[in-house]
């Protein structure tokens, strides 16, 4: 494992110089067995026909625009709102129905692997 030897500074909400064309992703620090990670979305959904069903578990917390999501066990999608954090579990079959085409819908989202996670309802 490396050591830092200096602070690295990330700014999360500094908006990109273009409207990218795809999704942004920008890994801020990674170790064994997690990721985290910046996503700038504008506009994007997940492809028709596509669901993400990843193999570790993913919490994300949107700090700017707004997301919804849908779950294939869920029949109604969830509304993201800047501040609503939500761990999605590993191989839960999701995809992004919409985020806000106005304006970036910045995420914050740690990949992680979980030995026997549990979760705390913050609602």
């Amino acid at each position: 494992m490396r050591l830092m030897k200096t602070p690295i500074v990330s700014r999360l909400l500094v908006s990109s110089p273009h409207e990218p064309a795809q999704e942004v992703f920008e890994p801020i620090v990674e170790g064994d067995g997690f990721l985290l990670e910046r996503i700038v979305s504008v506009g994007h959904v997940t492809s028709p026909g596509n669901w993400y069903d990843q193999d570790r578990d993913e919490w994300v917390l949107l700090l700017s625009g707004g997301a919804r999501l849908r779950f294939e066990n869920m029949p109604e999608p969830v509304e993201l709102t800047p501040g609503d954090a939500l761990l999605i579990p590993a191989h839960c079959r999701h995809r992004v129905d919409w985020t806000r085409p106005d304006c970036e819908t910045v995420w914050l989202a740690l990949h992680f692997q979980a030995a026997a996670a549990s979760a705390t309802d913050l609602s």
